[in-house]
Formats: C-alpha cells, sequence, structure tokens
C-alpha cells in the first residue's frame, strides 16, 4: 500500500501500463503462433505471407516499450531464419 500521494499515482499508471502491456504481449504472441503454425506446416506461402504480419506486431510491441530493440530484433532474425530455410 502506498504512503504518500505520489506512490499511490505511481501504483495506477503502474497498474494501467501492466494492462495495455498485457494486451500489447496478447496480440503478439497470438501472431507468433499463427506464424510459427504456418512454418510447421510446410506451406511456405503461407509463411511467407505470415512473415510481415507478424514483424509488424513485433515492431509495435517494440514501439510500446514491451519488447527491447534488441530482443525484437533477434525475433524477426530468427522468423526470418525459419522463412528462409523453408524448401
Amino acid at each position: 500500500m502506498a504512503n504518500h500521494k505520489s506512490a499511490a499515482k505511481k501504483a495506477r499508471r503502474d497498474a494501467e501500463a501492466r494492462l495495455r502491456n498485457r494486451a500489447s504481449r496478447s496480440s503478439m504472441k497470438s501472431a507468433v503462433k499463427s506464424f510459427l503454425a504456418a512454418v510447421a506446416s510446410g506451406d511456405k506461402t503461407k509463411a511467407v505471407a505470415a512473415l510481415p504480419v507478424v514483424m509488424g506486431v513485433v515492431d509495435v510491441a517494440e514501439r510500446k516499450g514491451v519488447l527491447h530493440k534488441n530482443a525484437a530484433n533477434r525475433h524477426k532474425s530468427r522468423f526470418t531464419l525459419k522463412v528462409n530455410a523453408m524448401a
């Protein structure tokens, strides 16, 4: 429990940010899951079509501060490698 007015405000702001971050993280995880399913199915056209979608979602998460810049770049690099490794 916050003992100061500023600490109470910080707690409220943190709670709102946590909800925003959770929503962004959830949508990112859903996009990643659908992309990985497309890669696992072996259908390269579907995987290539899903790649820009998942990269855009990761970029949005990065801009909103949900992901660190290097983590976002690592994810995008690995997604690209997965698509390029498909026959």
